[in-house]
């Protein structure tokens, strides 16, 4: 049965973003949506949602449609319940207390332990966040579940929970989820939409094998515009031919005709033109290299949370040019612990138990982007830290994706997306020879995170990073420390 009915659906926000997007919803449907940042994926489901209304087109609902929404962000007036309350209040006021074991099964499909459901959700992880929010939106009992990045900050145990309960504990609810995970979408949908400011499609596939079939039409379809350009450039020489034998012989006939194929002409190259396309930005790195083999030597470094608790121990470790570390483990191990720790070596702090070697220059990021000002703007930000005067930082941020508006908004309105580009590109003009990354791709389209894959490759970096992303880790990984049960081990790939 039909939920949702969208005809030529359109985003414009100034710039056309998306158009004459044409779909279908049904029951049971799972479809994932694919763009590049800043182009409409969550504008589209905010309006699906009825939270905001399409510049263009209609969309029709079936009449009593249920819809649960998920955005990527806890809202403000949720942050300080504890997660069974945050949940629980997804009821309606008057049912609460006579369904509040609805509240018990939602959390217990995503195997939530008991000593975190009385936390505030704003101390729980990132992962934990976005689990309780997809539970608040399945205790509406929807009839289409909407889902914006649903596994930014899930560790793979959790994506793992995650994939399960969609694939088997949801049948008959519809799902329209936008995601950048690569194999979450092939895991996890039948269906792949591409927003695009062109032509929008929608394949009967998961991502990867509606990727391939993608890149075969935009071919087809580059092979048709050549050949109605060059109708055009044919139809434009016949029409001057005409047009100097009707002036010379004053044959008003010959200068109508030519007149006529200027018309068509024009009509083809009308449709030639590009739609404007939404710039993800170019994603670029550097390597500054060193001749040093050993650039970190870990001996038996103990890891402890923020609050001093003992995490794990590192044992001895070394990393060596050109090793691209992987560290693996739950959420709350001590992965971004470990990263921190090498970052405050690599400002030159004393941490026991760490050396670097000195010729180490370290680039780092975040997925929080926590390295960059949020007061300051990109402009300001890169043209000050780097000292590459204005004219120059205007060239790098609007290769990297950045227009002229955006260029001067504090970095802290940026969305999450901007915010890795700025990031990525700071890091590049860093120069590093060794880069600490955690959840690098968290915020990065897909075209962007290959792209990022090509260029730690390209450059032979030598990098530790913290990836839930399974394509990047796969992509890149050359070994796998793995933490648990309060130590740190080192491990064949995942698969």
């Amino acid at each position: 049965m039909s939920l949702m009915h969208l005809r030529a659906v359109g985003v414009q926000s100034p710039r056309v973003l998306f158009q004459n997007l044409d779909l279908t919803i049904h029951d049971g449907d799972r479809i994932g949506l694919v763009a590049g940042n800043g182009a409409g994926k969550s504008t589209l489901l905010r309006c699906l949602a009825g939270e905001a209304e399409v510049g263009r087109g209609d969309v029709t609902r079936r009449r009593g449609l249920k819809i649960g929404f998920v955005e990527q962000d806890v809202p403000d007036n949720l942050r300080a319940l504890p997660l069974y309350e945050a949940v629980r209040r997804a009821l309606p006021a008057g049912d609460r207390e006579a369904n509040a074991w609805k509240c018990d099964v939602a959390l217990d499909m995503f195997a939530t332990p008991d000593a975190l459901r009385q936390r505030p959700l704003e101390q729980l992880s990132g992962g934990w966040q976005r689990l309780a929010l997809i539970a608040r939106a399945w205790m509406g009992e929807p009839d289409l579940l909407l889902l914006d990045e649903p596994t930014n900050h899930l560790d793979l145990q959790r994506l793992a929970v995650l994939e399960d309960w969609i694939n088997h504990a949801t049948s008959g609810v519809a799902m329209l989820i936008a995601s950048h995970d690569r194999a979450f979408l092939d895991n996890c949908t039948t269906r792949t939409v591409f927003l695009r400011p062109d032509i929008c499609r929608d394949y009967a596939h998961p991502f990867s094998r509606a990727r391939g079939l993608l890149a075969d039409d935009d071919a087809a379809q580059e092979r048709v515009l050549a050949r109605d350009a060059r109708e055009a450039d044919r139809l434009r020489a016949n029409a001057g031919r005409l047009r100097n034998v009707g002036i010379n012989s004053g044959s008003d006939l010959l200068l109508k005709k030519s007149k006529q194929l200027n018309a068509r002409a024009a009509a083809i190259e009308q449709s030639l033109r590009p739609a404007e396309k939404v710039r993800s930005g170019e994603i670029r790195l550097a390597n500054r290299g060193t001749h040093a083999k050993v650039l970190v030597a870990l001996e038996d470094v103990a890891v402890t949370s923020p609050d001093g608790a003992p995490l794990f121990r590192t044992g001895r470790l070394k990393i060596f040019q050109g090793d691209r570390i992987v560290v693996l483990g739950e959420n709350g191990v001590g992965k971004s612990q470990l990263v921190r720790l090498l970052r405050a070596a690599g400002q030159g702090e004393a941490v026991p138990g760490i050396t670097l070697s000195p010729s180490v220059v370290l680039g780092y990021i975040d997925q929080a982007m926590s390295q960059l000002p949020a007061a300051e703007t990109p402009l300001g930000f890169i043209a000050g830290v780097f000292r590459l005067g204005d004219q120059r930082s205007l060239s790098l941020l609007a290769s990297a994706g950045f227009d002229v508006d955006m260029q001067r908004r504090a970095i802290a309105r940026l969305s999450s997306g901007q915010r890795a580009r700025l990031g990525l590109l700071a890091l590049r003009l860093t120069e590093p020879n060794f880069y600490l990354m955690d959840e690098p791709t968290n915020h990065v389209d897909i075209q962007g995170q290959e792209r990022l894959e090509a260029e730690i490759l390209a450059h032979q970096a030598t990098c530790v990073l913290v990836s839930h992303d399974r394509f990047f880790v796969r992509a890149i990984g050359t070994r796998f420390w793995r933490i648990g049960q309060g130590r740190l081990e080192e491990v064949a790939a995942p698969s």
